[in-house]
């Protein structure tokens, strides 16, 4: 039996190359980009699933409540972590962790630039990093250990046990000795490093960090086993309060969030962490369903609308007995059969754009062919796709009535028509939400690109201020000011996209004791708002003809508003308790991503508080600036490498995310249009061959070739009209919503959907034409003798 219908199952496949191809290729494709979301998405939930101690990590944010609002980060005091763990019997295990740096390493005459951090003693206890030289307690037991990686020390000593021991030079100011070397850090986790300094030296560096009322590194807990998550982060909300006494104006509180939560859900809105990028994988699992629905519709389409092929079939087999059911089995065992050859399709696809993906995605998934789970999913995937894609024909035609069959005069009923019609409306609605969704987020990422941030992007590098640079850095500036393609020098704390330090402490003639106003503060040196190419709305920049300058201050328009002086130039301001005056206004500009507003900025004066050089470049000039700066950095600064990076660069990692939703939003908008076009051509090609005789009669009575490429385009434009109707409002609701994640973006105008109405229309005009147009030039003598 089995036999048999593989038998006829092949036999239909083959005489039906064309539309088995079409079949076939859109379920391919289909299930190709399913898979490929697929991957992305196993990827995005599986980071930070590597430790051991997962359900009891959590990693403490913090809300404060100041200025009628309530904003929430994960940056903590820097002596929190010690402290949770005396006085909360609960923990186990706590550490507070910097990362993110860029330190310079030398061993002998090796100098590498690496990425790391400082972290509390028990940092290897509290997270599964492996371990291959070292243990646990003794990795970061004293001020002077390191901890890094295999990648580290086969960098600068050939292999982890030839490192362990060894002593290594930190900034060309320390050495330390590497107590513990780790693993390289898996692919599937959030944190990239490849050093970890003992926490003392953090809070030794940066006495700020000892006080009660700084917040910047993040703290992690974990929490002895059978402990209730919830009561301790009830017990902890007021934690700080006895430390850090809570006021009219300004209070803080503690809450917990799993660490395994972290990635996808680290936006923190109302003081709670909801959402992130959860919301992409919940968006892209929607498309992988949206693109698998177009392609199995498309199955549907065509097997319904070619039954009248396989009608003498299927009366043959009623009359000598086979039941309904045994006949739906058939037909379902059909399309899972199509899928199997899909699915070996898609798996060759995958493969082989994987590379490109990666790249679009920045990832390193790879095809798990070892893992079980895999082909687990993927039999499930094809055996839902099967049936899905099957079960509608298989109904269909198995409800064949055997007499009519055998007597010739059959006909489909005018509900199979009106049900294959929906189906193509509901088809392409699918199609043009992507399209109408496509067009927002890539205008969307262009204007986030292209917007003007109130500084001149262009031509503007940074140069981090490290080694000797820190007492030359004046050394460095007289001469660079003197090098071909140079035009402007100053210094700044913080780089121009990610002004990350802020203060309350700050305060003005006739200010509100019960207001406490976050302020966002950075330092810089002279000649700063020519090297940025800002503007000034009143005042002037830093001078050195004033010596006042040194408790001087430049605010921003926003800052302005909240001081609410008239006339600001020369009135009092203090920040820190260092008195001084207003000395300029600057116009308002974007120094961290569109995703927050404007926040008050206080610019102060200290060339000693130094982070990064700011290098102004002449337009055209760069290639030469680069060779000056680096020329510069080697003569002044020998023992460190050559560093720095372009602000238009910086600025467009603000919003990787985007991009990369942006790609791959155009890549599968266009496949599912494709898929939906592939189904199209088919049904284009079935409609034209059953209306050949009516083609014929109807030119033969006078009709013009145009009249009949009209009559045969004109249901399915209707079609695509109506999906257009259908797809607008929702993809307004969806795109509007998704647009409130920025507090600066598009509009979505009236032109979105006329434009994609346009394009589905062309789209699908060609699709159809060549076959309406061959249709309508048939000699009518042939289409008259056609059987």
């Amino acid at each position: 039996m089995i036999k048999n219908y593989l038998k006829v199952a092949f036999r239909n496949l083959f005489r039906n190359r064309f539309f088995s191809l079409i079949n076939i290729l859109g379920l391919a494709l289909g299930m190709a980009c399913s898979v490929l979301i697929l991957l992305w998405v196993q990827n995005e939930l599986n980071m930070d699933s590597f430790n051991a101690n997962e359900s009891r990590l959590y990693t403490v944010y913090e809300r404060q409540f100041f200025d009628h609002k309530v904003r929430g980060q994960y940056d903590t005091p820097g002596i929190l972590a010690d402290e949770m763990k005396k006085v909360i019997p609960d923990v186990e295990y706590s550490a507070g962790v910097k990362l993110g740096y860029k330190s310079t390493f030398r061993v002998n005459d090796k100098i590498i630039k690496l990425a790391g951090g400082f972290a509390g003693a028990d940092f290897f206890k509290i997270f599964s990093y492996q371990l291959i030289q070292g243990n646990a307690q003794s990795a970061l037991k004293t001020i002077s250990d390191i901890a890094i990686s295999r990648k580290m020390a086969e960098e600068f000593f050939g292999s982890p046990q030839a490192a362990i021991g060894k002593s290594i030079r930190y900034e060309n100011k320390q050495n330390y000795n590497i107590a513990a070397v780790f693993e390289n850090i898996p692919q599937n986790a959030s944190q990239k490093f490849d050093f970890v300094l003992n926490w003392f030296q953090y809070l030794k560096d940066n006495d700020w960090a000892n006080n009660w009322d700084s917040n910047s590194p993040t703290t992690y807990l974990l929490l002895k086993p059978n402990t209730d998550a919830g009561l301790v982060d009830r017990k902890i909300t007021h934690f700080i309060d006895k430390y850090n006494k809570p006021t009219a104006a300004f209070r803080e509180e503690l809450g917990l969030q799993k660490f395994s939560d972290v990635y996808l859900n680290s936006n923190i809105e109302s003081g709670k962490p909801t959402g992130g990028r959860i919301d992409y994988v919940h968006l892209f699992s929607i498309v992988a369903v949206f693109i698998l629905l177009i392609a199995c519709i498309n199955f549907m389409n065509l097997t319904t609308a070619r039954s009248v092929k396989r009608a003498r079939e299927i009366g043959v087999r009623k009359v000598v007995g086979a039941v309904r059911s045994v006949l739906i089995q058939q037909f379902i065992g059909e399309a899972i059969l199509l899928t199997v050859l899909a699915v070996i399709i898609a798996i060759v696809l995958v493969s082989a754009l994987l590379p490109v993906f990666n790249s679009i995605t920045q990832k390193h998934i790879e095809m798990p062919f070892g893992h079980t789970i895999f082909w687990f999913w993927l039999v499930c995937l094809t055996l839902v796709t099967g049936v899905l894609s099957g079960s509608y024909p298989a109904l269909f035609l198995s409800s064949f009535s055997p007499v009519k069959v055998l007597k010739g005069t059959l006909k489909l009923s005018t509900g199979s028509a009106w049900f294959r019609k929906g189906l193509v409306v509901f088809q392409f609605s699918l199609s043009i939400l992507l399209i109408i969704g496509t067009i927002v987020i890539s205008r969307q990422v262009n204007y986030i690109q292209t917007k003007n941030s109130g500084y001149d992007r262009e031509n503007l590098i940074y140069v981090p201020i490290e080694g000797d640079l820190v007492a030359k850095y004046k050394t460095f500036k007289n001469e660079a000011l003197t090098m071909p393609g140079i035009k402007e020098v100053s210094s700044i704390t913080s780089e121009p996209t990610n002004f990350d330090n802020s203060t309350g402490g700050v305060s003005w003639d006739n200010k509100d004791p019960n207001l406490n106003i976050e302020f966002t503060q950075v330092s810089v040196g002279y000649d700063f708002i020519k090297t940025m190419g800002l503007k000034m709305v009143q005042g002037r920049d830093f001078s050195r003809d004033f010596a006042t300058d040194s408790v001087g201050y430049l605010i921003n328009e926003t800052a302005l508003q909240r001081v609410g002086y008239a006339n600001p130039i020369g009135r009092s301001f203090t920040m820190w308790g260092k008195k001084g005056t207003i000395v300029g206004v600057l116009k308002d500009f974007h120094f961290s991503s569109l995703h927050s507003p404007i926040e008050p900025l206080v610019v102060r004066l200290s060339e000693k508080d130094l982070g990064s050089i700011l290098i102004r470049t002449q337009p055209g000039q760069t290639k030469q600036a680069v060779a000056a700066i680096e020329k510069l950095c080697k003569e002044l600064n020998p023992n460190f490498t050559v560093n720095y990076e372009f602000s238009d660069q910086e600025y467009q990692k603000l919003y990787n995310n985007e991009q990369v939703v942006a790609n791959l939003s155009d890549a599968f908008a266009f496949l599912a249009i494709f898929i939906s076009c592939l189904g199209l051509l088919g049904l284009a090609m079935f409609t034209a061959e059953q209306r050949t005789k009516e083609i014929g009669i109807r030119k033969v009575l006078g009709a013009s070739v145009g009249s009949l490429f009209t009559l045969l385009s004109k249901e399915f434009l209707v079609l695509v009209t109506i999906a257009l109707l259908i797809a607008s409002p929702l993809a307004w609701y969806f795109m509007n919503k998704w647009l409130l994640n920025y507090n600066y973006h598009i509009n979505i105008s009236w032109w979105i959907f006329l434009l994609s109405g346009v394009i589905s229309i062309l789209i699908t005009l060609a699709t159809v034409s060549f076959q309406s147009a061959k249709a309508a030039l048939m000699n009518p003598i042939k289409s008259l003798r056609s059987e």
